[in-house]
């Protein structure tokens, strides 16, 4: 006798999961299982479970949005240093042309005290990328 088959409704799996195991945690354990859960990106905890008990590699992609944010401000910032760099021999030309000896002197003097202080600042700046950059790796260990 043949079966006679709906036409409403899913296809039969091949190969359908018919075993059911329950698990129980702890809230510790609930919480580190959630932050692996959070971590790996999978989209259900069921098939988070079965590919970490079976061993089956999955990545966990973590994004730190202020390491994102103050990588794109140092790189503006290093744009604008490098037009400052630019424009310099630009602005020494012109003060020679255009003003006396005596008031090309004294602005050029006042031009060195702002490039030392621009130099200072990016002292500071590669130190603190430094500081960040150790506190970035301790956190990723």
């Amino acid at each position: 006798m043949q079966e006679k088959r709906n036409k409403t409704g899913r296809n039969p799996k091949l190969d359908p999961k018919t075993h059911c195991v329950m698990v129980r945690f702890d809230d510790a354990e609930w919480n580190k299982f959630l932050s692996m859960y959070e971590r790996s990106g999978v989209y259900a905890r069921a098939v988070f479970l079965k590919a970490h008990f079976f061993g089956k590699p999955f990545k966990v992609l973590t994004v730190d949005k202020t390491l994102v944010d103050y990588y794109t401000k140092l790189s503006d910032f290093y744009t604008q240093f490098r037009a400052i760099g630019t424009n310099y021999n630009q602005v020494v030309k012109e003060l020679r042309c255009h003003f006396s000896e005596k008031k090309a002197m004294a602005l050029l003097y006042k031009l060195e005290r702002h490039t030392i202080e621009l130099v200072r600042l990016s002292r500071e700046i590669v130190e603190l990328s430094r500081k960040m950059e150790a506190q970035w790796s301790q956190k990723s260990v």
